[in-house]
């Protein structure tokens, strides 16, 4: 028997504030029709003042743990994968592991920007097939309206607040590419771009700082280098375009998601899409999507499913695996 890394629940949540694209007609030379043009966007959700990265973090562990069937005491870690965690330290993982109770087990955060979420993925899985543990909760969360450039219509209008949640166990298979569970991944970072998408503020510089992007130049990377990598995962499990159920990718453009989608022969029938109603969630959209494909019963127990993402750093990778 082999040793599969399986998904038993899913999980998501949305902050209670809905914002239409009309309501930054009033600060910005925008409209709805320039957003849903360039992006696919219509609306996103923001975080209330008092709700923090590691509060939209611990609302969506309950929830796939309710879906998982299971408790906090059966978890034995907490992965957050975030790009605004609450405080520079300590990690956002554990302050979701105190949330809910835990007195057992560890946490910690991953930063990987948008491609958080796959990184944190596929780490998760390294920990279950080394023996390390059993269950762990694999989170991606949010709060990309803290770091916004208001002035910028190019970037404020691209991004929301949320968070999606996975509970990930240990679970036994054949071997072969019919097993439930993560299959394969490819993980990839190049420091050489950075300068296309980053934050101008942080620690060193005693300042939050701002979102700033080159969207020409993120476009271009991201729909080549996401294609790449969902063919070499899919290549090393042995996989081809013809054999995938879902495409679930990182939501942060329909127009991305679309030329990606082409590239990897895919057709949209078989692309799991949520950016018209969450914008770029960063880290959060592809839990978030897969856990909203999963309510709307779009992805079922034994799909086979492409995740990938890209974001700042240069980082991007992708995940198959059978539901």
């Amino acid at each position: 028997m082999t040793t599969r890394a399986v998904i038993r629940g899913v999980g998501h949540y949305l902050p209670q504030r809905v914002v239409e694209n009309d309501e930054f007609t009033a600060t910005l030379d925008t409209s709805d029709e320039w957003i849903r043009s360039r992006s696919g966007i219509e609306r996103r959700h923001f975080a209330a003042e008092d709700e923090t990265t590691s509060d939209l973090a611990a609302h969506a562990a309950r929830a796939a743990l309710s879906d998982a069937g299971l408790t906090p005491d059966d978890i034995d870690a907490v992965i957050v994968a975030t790009s605004t965690a609450d405080l520079t330290f300590p990690s956002a993982a554990t302050m979701v592991q105190a949330q809910l109770g835990m007195t057992r087990g560890f946490a910690f955060d991953m930063q990987a920007v948008c491609a958080g979420f796959v990184f944190a993925l596929a780490n998760a899985n390294g920990l279950i097939l080394s023996g390390q543990a059993d269950r762990i909760l694999v989170i991606g969360a949010e709060t990309f309206s803290r770091i916004m450039d208001w002035t910028d219509r190019g970037t404020c209008v691209l991004f929301g607040d949320g968070a999606g949640a996975i509970v990930l166990e240990r679970g036994e298979g054949g071997g072969t590419t019919a097993d439930r569970g993560i299959l394969s991944s490819d993980l990839n970072s190049d420091g050489r771009f950075r300068d296309i998408l980053y934050v101008d503020g942080g620690v060193s510089t005693q300042t939050t700082g701002h979102l700033r992007m080159q969207g020409k130049e993120v476009f271009r990377h991201a729909v080549e280098k996401l294609a790449e990598t969902a063919h070499r995962s899919l290549d090393k499990a042995g996989l081809t375009p013809d054999d995938v159920t879902w495409v679930v990718p990182h939501q942060a453009n329909l127009r991305i998601i679309k030329a990606t989608a082409q590239k990897m022969d895919v057709d949209m029938d078989h692309v799991v899409v949520t950016v018209q109603d969450h914008g770029n969630t960063s880290a959060a959209s592809i839990p978030l999507a897969l856990s909203v494909a999963s309510a709307r019963g779009q992805i079922k127990s034994g799909d086979l499913v492409v995740v990938e993402a890209i974001g700042g750093g240069l980082a991007w990778g992708s995940v198959v695996f059978r539901r």
